[in-house]
């Protein structure tokens, strides 16, 4: 069987990875809700960040009592909601 072809993520240079990493500690520590574009997921994931996992190397965002953990990698940009 042949496989279906995956798109790649996107490469990013280091100082967009780094903005991003800024953008969501200062969020985690605000206690503020962000809005997270991850690569390959149709929605936006929204919430407040919980925990910045550098073991795993994952965000966990929390909504409504639901934890949703988002790999650092696939955050393509980080968003603050208005309403």
């Amino acid at each position: 069987m042949a496989k279906g072809k995956v798109a790649k993520r996107p490469t990013r240079d280091e100082f967009v990875l780094e903005e991003i990493g800024n953008q969501l500690t200062e969020a985690y520590q605000e206690k503020s809700v962000v809005e997270l574009t991850v690569w390959g997921v149709q929605e936006a994931v929204r919430g407040m960040i919980v925990k910045l996992d550098s073991r795993t190397g994952r965000v966990h965002v929390e909504k409504e009592e639901e934890t949703q953990k988002v790999p650092f990698m696939d955050i393509m940009a980080v968003n603050y909601p208005r309403d």
